[in-house]
């Protein structure tokens, strides 16, 4: 599991001094940032997309309205905050462009499914955890995934993936508090009825 929002690697203090030598256009200012952010925001956008070409491609086009913006951003929150919803926002849109679904991998990054107790909460306590078998669960959780829509993948992948709580998605995303729970809940409620005949099968075996 990734380190959340409110981990950020540089202080407030660090990352507006940053962007003001940054916007009087020292280049390794925008630079730092970048190389403190982009395997968090690359991660969260392959997680979302599903594979590496069209990742590396929405990370380069956020880092690069996040610096055409630059002078527009408001000391008010967080720069990985901001940064974050620029990432998460073309990520929608790709996704929506795109029209159809495609596999999303958990064996990337620093996913571990068998360690996630949020996802692992999928499993019924009464599955045996040596009749489960990781790679097919993951496979499972990939096929499953496919079928949220783009808004209920991304809060999934922000909270169970990245580690993010709701209170920062919310502020990511731009909406409530509920709302963000609502998706969470509605994503599980989905993946853990795709999952209802595999878990059933170990259940057995």
């Amino acid at each position: 599991m990734t380190d959340s929002v409110a981990e950020n690697v540089l202080s407030r203090e660090e990352e507006y001094a940053l962007i003001d030598r940054a916007v009087a256009g020292d280049h390794e200012a925008f630079g730092q940032l970048v190389r403190t952010y982009q395997v968090r925001v690359y991660s969260t956008i392959f997680h979302m997309v599903g594979n590496h070409e069209d990742a590396d491609d929405i990370t380069q086009d956020t880092f690069i309205k996040a610096y055409k913006a630059l002078k527009s951003f408001k000391k008010n929150s967080g720069f990985f905050t901001w940064l974050y919803r620029i990432a998460v926002n073309l990520t929608i849109n790709f996704l929506n462009s795109r029209k159809k679904r495609r596999f999303i991998s958990f064996d990337h990054a620093d996913y571990d499914a068998e360690s996630d107790a949020e996802i692992f909460q999928l499993i019924s306590d009464k599955t045996p955890r040596k009749n489960v078998d990781i790679h097919e669960l993951r496979e499972k959780l990939n096929e499953a995934i496919q079928q949220l829509s783009e808004k209920h993948r991304a809060v999934v992948v922000m909270h169970d993936i990245q580690g993010m709580s709701h209170e920062e998605i919310s502020e990511i995303l731009k909406c409530s508090n509920g709302t963000v729970r609502s998706r969470l809940f509605y994503a599980r409620q989905q993946l853990q009825a795709a999952l209802n005949d595999y878990l059933q099968n170990e259940q057995q075996a």
